[in-house]
């Protein structure tokens, strides 16, 4: 293979796709971990899309708080738990006040610590609360949990804009290796317009993600001075919680 061969947008896609999701891509592609950035927020868009199909679907059958918990579990399942190992990784070792450089090594720890499940509960919990809560009906309930999914993704783009790698190598080193372009967050774009459709929830989102992803970050370094894959995987997680929950109001 020629060396010099770019990955196609397709290629970029689909390993955006099979890294993060455990939908099929056929394996005949182009691998490439910086390439796939940008196409997060479209992964985001495709999860999103099968998960408002899934909700009207059990939404036929059991009643809303039902349907949440099974709307949970289908994003645990398409997903692979992915997120959620950074998330129980990342909360082992943040709130373990041990020096930095220990709790680069709890992250890495494949075993599970107290900590961790005290964070798996709280933010399942917290996703269950926000999408058995969604008031709204028809389009603007399947638009709303299509959009949730897209922007927790979107956040992932920040986090490998805005914070180095914490890492000598590591499953999201290859997200690091140049820096982010401007030009790589024009798939943001899409759910910040598909969220107009919503009116004030939409407001309501797009507050709520302002407001979150920044913050996350900035614990993220004062408390490390980096971002590694399981603490990405972290935002993603407790940002979709956040965002189910905020459109849940009133």
């Amino acid at each position: 293979m020629n060396d010099k061969v770019e990955p196609g947008i397709k290629d970029r896609f689909l390993s955006a796709l099979g890294f993060v999701t455990i939908l099929p891509t056929g394996g005949n592609y182009m691998f490439t971990a910086r390439g796939m950035t940008a196409f997060f927020p479209l992964v985001g868009l495709v999860v999103g899309g099968l998960l408002a199909v899934f909700d009207l679907a059990v939404r036929a059958f059991w009643n809303p708080d039902a349907a949440g918990l099974l709307d949970v579990i289908f994003l645990i399942v398409i997903t692979g738990a992915f997120h959620l190992d950074g998330l129980a990784d990342t909360a082992d070792g943040l709130f373990s006040h041990r020096p930095r450089e220990r709790m680069l090594e709890i992250m890495k720890d494949s075993r599970i610590g107290a900590m961790g499940v005290v964070a798996l509960f709280t933010v399942l919990s917290l996703k269950w609360a926000g999408a058995a809560g969604l008031k709204e009906t028809g389009m603007s309930r399947t638009l709303a949990l299509v959009l949730v999914p897209t922007y927790s993704r979107s956040a992932l783009l920040f986090g490998i804009r805005f914070l180095p790698y914490g890492r000598a190598e590591g499953t999201g080193k290859g997200h690091f290796d140049k820096p982010l372009p401007a030009k790589d967050f024009i798939w943001t774009l899409i759910p910040l317009g598909l969220s107009l459709f919503l009116g004030f929830r939409g407001m309501i989102l797009n507050a709520a993600f302002t407001m979150t992803v920044p913050c996350i970050l900035y614990y993220y370094r004062k408390k490390m001075g980096c971002v590694t894959g399981d603490m990405l995987g972290a935002m993603v997680e407790a940002g979709e919680a956040i965002l189910f929950l905020a459109l849940a109001v009133g």
